[in-house]
């Protein structure tokens, strides 16, 4: 059994277990207008807003000194504790760590580039030149797993996927593979990602940011909101309250960043996932989709949601809560999860689903949630699904014990 003993989370809905829950299950979004990472004017995202721990040169090789990197040891700062204390009792050697990103230290490529080449840069070609604080390796994308692995002393594999909006939930089926293979005895898995311009106005160019709060699955939905945040579980076999009991990954490789209409690659991931958790679709209390609120990913995932599960299964996208977190995504929703699966939500309460309520007739019916909704019976069972640019797909099903 692959047991989530432990979850360090920071996004737009806080840095507090109590923190978040409240928010999310009040139905209160994290998402702020600004226009910090944006040419076009103020957009909606979803900011952390937390202070962030320093990265001190004396502490930090300048490689490891980013924003991606300080929100996941905020994200670590929270279990710090429990993590000291498998590395004394299991050894450095048995403690792994795999991660998901996509933007690593892009944030401060830009601004190295803004100094040297700037609007109060030097005109003078010859006198452009990068800060002394900058070097390329803060963009490398094994930069987080490498920071936390020198920050912990610990020796054990150490690696990221970097698989778009997939990364974080293929990082924890990595994790749960490397203590089934007897590589690691517990793993600190999961994923960060951070803001910057070039990601925001990347997805501007596809034409896939709202310059509204997204509006998952509604018939004016008109594309995603871009957001930040870091989830790191402590992942091993002592038993706790939740575990990953099933993981599904599959690649369509469709479309560079459509999906394929008719679903396949996904459909895999799902049930390959119920199937290693040895669970039936019937069993799902929750769904976590990914409701990116893009006119085509919605429509795919309608589709094998209701194929799958129908119309009767509790479903919410919470992206319009945190934005979508990119490559970190897999890993906070799923820590959403866990949230939700605590022992102190007997009642069962789960995220509503924040949107404007206009049904899109050409979507396959789901059982989108209204504020306050709640199962009655703790939540037992809950799929959480990634689908990535490149046709990469991932599911994830966490149990309760």
């Amino acid at each position: 059994m692959f047991y989530l003993n432990e979850l360090g989370l920071i996004c737009a809905l806080g840095d507090t277990h109590a923190g978040i829950r409240q928010r999310l299950f009040a139905g209160q979004t994290g998402i702020v207008m600004t226009d910090r990472y944006s040419s076009v004017g103020a957009l909606p995202i979803g900011c952390v807003e937390s202070v962030l721990p320093t990265m001190d040169l004396g502490n930090y090789p300048l490689a490891h000194r980013s924003r991606n990197n300080q929100l996941l040891l905020a994200a670590l700062k929270q279990i710090r504790p429990a993590v000291d204390a498998v590395i004394e009792q299991y050894g450095p050697d048995r403690i792994a760590i795999v991660l998901g990103t996509s933007t690593s230290g892009i944030a401060e490529t830009e601004a190295a580039f803004h100094a040297a080449y700037g609007k109060t840069a030097s005109v003078d070609p010859a006198d452009r030149k990068f800060p002394p604080n900058f070097t390329y390796r803060q963009q490398e994308m094994g930069s987080a797993a490498a920071m936390l692995a020198d920050a912990l002393g610990v020796t054990g594999p150490a690696y990221v996927h970097s698989s778009a909006c997939a990364s974080s939930a293929k990082a924890l089926a990595s994790a749960a593979r490397l203590i089934q293979m007897g590589l690691s005895d517990v793993v600190l898995t999961g994923g960060v990602d951070s803001l910057c311009a070039f990601t925001v106005a990347g997805f501007g160019a596809l034409a896939s940011v709202s310059k509204v709060r997204c509006n998952p699955f509604s018939a004016n939905r008109d594309g995603i909101n871009i957001g930040e945040g870091a989830a790191l579980f402590l992942m091993s076999a002592k038993p706790a309250t939740v575990a990953l009991r099933g993981w599904g990954e599959s690649s369509d490789g469709y479309h560079i960043s459509a999906p394929d209409p008719d679903g396949n690659g996904a459909r895999i991931a799902i049930t390959q996932a119920l199937r290693r958790a040895n669970v039936d679709a019937t069993q799902i209390d929750y769904i976590n989709l990914h409701g990116t609120a893009t006119q085509q990913n919605d429509a795919m995932e309608s589709r094998v949601v209701n194929t799958i599960f129908g119309d009767r299964v509790a479903a919410s996208s919470t992206k319009a809560y945190t934005g979508h977190t990119l490559g970190a995504a897999g890993a906070v929703e799923a820590g959403l999860c866990w949230l939700a699966m605590q022992d102190d939500n007997s009642g069962g309460y789960l995220p509503p689903h924040l949107w404007d309520g206009v049904t899109d007739n050409k979507l396959a019916e789901l059982n989108l949630l209204p504020e306050g909704y709640r199962l009655g019976h703790p939540l037992r069972w809950a799929l959480s699904n990634s689908f990535a640019f490149g046709g990469a797909n991932a599911a994830l099903v966490m149990g309760r014990e």
